[in-house]
């Protein structure tokens, strides 16, 4: 299907999150960098038996989905047009607080249940494939009775195999309600944390191998640099497990008993998960103590002949110093190039001790 968008008067700029102190509550105010240019709403529409999907022309074109008879998958793409986002959330009865929350940025993973409709922020991770940074963006899911509605910030996401399934009619997406796509949805996001997961785990252990066999001072970038990433997965991943398990306990009529099972099926990968972000974390904070520990005993070694060398000289030293070498008979005072020479063998020595040190990696 041709891609389709649609787009409205936006600000050119990104709006801070102190820019909202002080605004009354519910008030539609766009956070975080605005990554893409148009908004773009996408439906799916399935019952057993029939399929379609198209991109709507308009928000208004949402008009009358809460009250069919089929399942409905919206999907948004791009939140800093807020005429749309509220124009959906109009249409669907949504809270004011939601529709805020949905444009603003960095909010935490929760669920919350508003009797027709239960509110669902999740993080989708994954890699930027050019520095290897771990990209965060946020997914709002709204269940209702009429089907579900995701946002997202940008094009692009980890639903393609969802999608393929609800085309091919495979599985049990076609024949069950909307709580079985939220959960399919949400699953697909917890499954590609692992894939997040294992690179991440990659990098790690390498460096344990690293530090254990040859530390090298560049091995400390690649630490706080891997330490800086497992403190997003981790602010982004722990609220998760409450997130699935308030979805698995909640008394709303909107998710069937038949879904609880894959509910706590989705629960145990978070644990798991969360398991691997913890076993990576002490790995990580291990092989920093052994880099470090690695460091302090080569500079014992280092200090140690210096201090041999030093112990060395000094009664030589010592000796020159009280006596001058105030001697009568000294052959090299005599000479023609005696004190260029005494400066050429000082500066040999220096440059071949410095040599030295560095073949020794001494600095």
């Amino acid at each position: 299907m041709p891609a389709q968008t649609f787009s409205s008067p936006m600000p050119a700029h990104t709006h801070s999150r102190l820019a909202k102190v002080g605004l009354p509550p519910g008030t539609l105010l766009p956070t975080g960098e605005r990554r893409v240019q148009q908004t773009t709403l996408t439906l799916i529409e399935y019952t057993g038996e029939r399929f379609t999907e198209r991109v709507l022309p308009d928000a208004e074109a949402c008009r009358g989905l809460n009250n069919a008879s089929s399942i409905h998958w919206l999907n948004v793409e791009g939140l800093h047009d807020v005429e749309v986002i509220q124009k959906v959330g109009d249409i669907f009865g949504l809270h004011p607080l939601v529709l805020e929350d949905i444009v603003s940025i960095g909010q935490r993973p929760r669920m919350e249940d508003y009797g027709d409709y239960i509110y669902v922020v999740v993080k989708m991770l994954y890699r930027n494939g050019s520095d290897r940074q771990i990209v965060s963006e946020q997914v709002s899911l709204i269940l209702g009775p009429f089907g579900v509605l995701t946002f997202q910030e940008v094009e692009g996401d980890v639903f393609d195999p969802i999608r393929e399934r609800i085309r091919a009619a495979k599985g049990r997406v076609r024949s069950s309600g909307p709580d079985y796509l939220a959960y399919r949805l949400l699953d697909a996001i917890i499954d590609n944390y692992f894939i997040t997961l294992e690179d991440v785990n990659d990098r790690v252990e390498a460096i344990q191998d690293q530090v254990a066999s040859k530390p090298e001072p560049m091995i400390i970038r690649e630490i706080h640099q891997l330490k800086r990433d497992i403190i997003v997965l981790r602010k982004s991943l722990w609220p998760v497990r409450e997130v699935i398990g308030g979805l698995q306990k909640c008394d709303s009529s909107l998710v069937a008993q038949s879904t609880e099972i894959f509910l706590r099926d989705a629960y145990e990968h978070t644990i798991q998960v969360i398991d691997t972000i913890e076993t990576m974390r002490d790995t990580l904070s291990s092989a920093l103590d052994i880099y470090l520990s690695s460091m302090s005993n080569r500079m014992n070694e280092i200090m140690r002949v210096l201090t041999v060398m030093s112990t060395l000289f000094i009664p030589l030293t010592f000796i020159v110093g009280v006596y001058g070498m105030n001697f009568e008979h000294m052959p090299e005072l005599a000479w023609r190039f005696g004190y260029a020479g005494v400066w050429l063998v000082m500066l040999a020595t220096v440059i071949g001790m410095l040599i030295f040190f560095r073949r020794q990696r001494w600095f």
